[in-house]
């Protein structure tokens, strides 16, 4: 009996150090520019790593609970330079990872994606927030982290109505994508009972964005700009190229509040996010990186972690597994937002709560108290499964 208990052991022994010699090893890929987009502000700049910072902590946090179960996480990054192939770059990554992170725009994103539809890769998409990507040009390999313009605005839209300020001065650039988010606040007042009184567009002429005499000239320029509107109540900036939004709060002709793309903003993720535990995250995320942690950076984090939950649920690190469990309903992760976040199987959309901030504080999360949903209250927020026009492309 005894020499029976002391092989048994002793073959317990062999065979852990065995499974412990060999742990299942789970790559994931980081695509994304070199390089930052200017802004208004300087202390809006991004830095460097945005969005990578994010990933890197997430692999850190996969680690942690990994090592339990003989997983092991690796972070590959391809940063693309002005004339990159991303399609060729993505192939190169998808080499060696099974699912790859990316901050791309829309038109690389869909390259990218046909590109490895046949090697099984999924891709997340930490940074678009193109609405098209969800729907007419929706990829059965692309999981959605970033929101979307339409939850972006709905959410904004809830609050100002739940206020009570339901009159609306549309201001938009004069770029796409500034022309694509008033699409979406257009569609949120439909869609809540906004109305926009009017609508004006601020034309980009160019020329330079900081001059010594630029104060004094936005100071003479916004109030005349905004000057002679219907009666309002918040002025609703869509100005994603960073043109002129920011020039609009406290210099506007009538004393009102600024909403949108600046002043009352809303965002996945802030700096000012305190709640649910959330702390104790970007504490860590300062010290790793000696700054805040932004909207991009929680994008690539949550991305990575969903990808780390899965594994860890499923134990394995088989891409066509884990896609099946994301996309099944057994599926959720905890991102520090109150509640556990799950995908919309019809467009693979993270539903997620929105933060509206105004660059100190959080001011108030979406969805809002009384806005009501038959599945979830969350799908308040952008484009409902009644709604939807995507077919789930499939094919090259």
């Amino acid at each position: 009996m005894i020499r029976w208990w002391v092989g048994a052991i002793g073959a317990c022994i062999v065979a852990t150090h065995a499974f412990a010699a060999e742990p299942v090893d789970i790559g994931i890929g980081y695509l994304g520019h070199a390089g930052v987009r200017s802004t208004l502000s300087l202390v809006q700049q991004p830095a460097d790593n945005d969005g990578l910072a994010g990933a890197r902590l997430a692999i850190e946090d996969n680690n942690t609970t990994g090592k339990f179960l003989n997983q092991h996480f690796t972070l590959h990054e391809v940063r693309l330079k002005d004339g990159d192939d991303a399609a060729q770059a993505a192939n190169t990554l998808a080499e060696q990872n099974s699912f790859i992170i990316a901050d791309l725009p829309a038109e690389s994103l869909l390259k990218v994606a046909d590109a490895l539809h046949d090697r099984g890769t999924v891709l997340f998409n930490a940074g678009a927030i193109d609405d098209r990507l969800r729907e007419e040009d929706c990829r059965a390999n692309v999981i959605h982290v970033a929101p979307t313009r339409t939850m972006l605005a709905d959410a904004l839209a809830q609050y100002l109505v739940w206020k009570q300020w339901k009159r609306w001065l549309l201001v938009s650039g004069s770029h796409d994508n500034d022309k694509l988010f008033a699409d979406a606040l257009r569609r949120a007042a439909t869609r809540f009972g906004g109305k926009i009184v009017q609508e004006k567009t601020f034309e980009d002429t160019g020329g330079a964005r900081r001059t010594d005499s630029g104060v004094t000239l936005i100071q003479r320029q916004m109030p005349v700009f905004t000057q002679q509107a219907p009666a309002y109540d918040v002025l609703l900036a869509a100005d994603e190229s960073e043109v002129f939004a920011n020039y609009l709060p406290y210099r506007t002709w009538d004393a009102r509040p600024v909403a949108g793309s600046a002043g009352l903003v809303p965002t996945s993720w802030d700096a000012a996010q305190d709640q649910w535990g959330s702390t104790q995250l970007q504490n860590r995320f300062l010290k790793l990186n000696s700054r805040h942690m932004t909207a991009l950076d929680m994008q690539a984090w949550t991305a990575a972690r969903m990808i780390g939950e899965a594994a860890s649920r499923t134990n394995t690190g088989d891409a066509k597994t884990i896609l099946g469990f994301l996309k099944g309903p057994d599926f959720s992760v905890a991102a520090f937002k109150g509640q556990r976040l799950t995908l919309r199987d019809w467009n693979l959309q993270l539903r997620q709560p929105i933060l509206l901030v105004d660059g100190r504080m959080v001011v108030s999360v979406s969805p809002q108290e009384g806005f009501l949903h038959q599945v979830s209250e969350l799908d308040t927020l952008g484009v409902d499964r009644p709604e939807t026009k995507c077919k789930m492309k499939t094919e090259k």
